[in-house]
């Protein structure tokens, strides 16, 4: 008797308040590479929930803390990144970075900071960004890949790929068949490594 592959559960989490935008084009198409190989997807549409900003209390950071105090959607969000083999974040790149819906979905990954090892290791990580400039540094999408390097470093996390690509219409990233062709491939390569 062979024993069975085990399938692997990706979260994708959707920063964009655009769902059909050109970063979750991305997000889906690395989706399709991580079920080609048998993963579980499931997406976050960040943007639809309630998520509230975090207040810096600090009561995720006291010893036996319960987790964040802040009673929200981002409570049902912990526990689907704890229980995901792999996670997907998708985001445009809005005013020089990061659009806010991903920013306050990472500020409250800060409650996670106390169980680091295990909310982020492990992880394999894959970003993926899309910008209106056709410069990855005028359009600042060279900054919102330096926060998700430098917070995903900090907590000690693998980030297994990222891609990105300049597309400034809703859609219009559907013509750059090598990026699309890339993202699938990460989205293999997060499931078999």
């Amino acid at each position: 008797m062979t024993k069975k592959k085990e399938v692997k559960n990706v979260l994708v989490l959707l920063g964009s308040p655009r769902k059909r935008g050109n970063s979750a084009i991305l997000a889906k198409t690395i989706a399709k590479g991580a079920k080609s190989v048998g993963a579980r997807v499931e997406t976050l549409y960040i943007h639809g929930m309630k998520i509230a900003p975090c207040k810096s209390c600090y009561a995720c950071q006291k010893p036996n803390s319960k987790g964040c105090s802040i009673k929200d959607d981002m409570q049902s969000v912990y526990k689907k990144l704890m229980e995901a083999d792999a996670w997907v974040i998708a985001s445009p790149v809005y005013w020089f970075t990061v659009s806010a819906q991903t920013k306050l979905w990472m500020d409250r990954c800060f409650a996670l900071i106390p169980r680091a090892g295990e909310a982020f290791g492990g992880k394999r990580i894959a970003i993926a960004m899309s910008y209106g400039d056709t410069d990855p540094f005028k359009s600042g999408c060279v900054n919102a890949l330096r926060t998700f390097q430098d917070a995903f470093g900090y907590v000690k996390a693998h980030i297994s790929g990222i891609v990105y690509g300049s597309a400034m219409d809703a859609g219009e990233i559907k013509k750059n068949e090598a990026l699309l062709k890339e993202a699938e491939e990460l989205g293999r390569h997060i499931v078999i490594g």
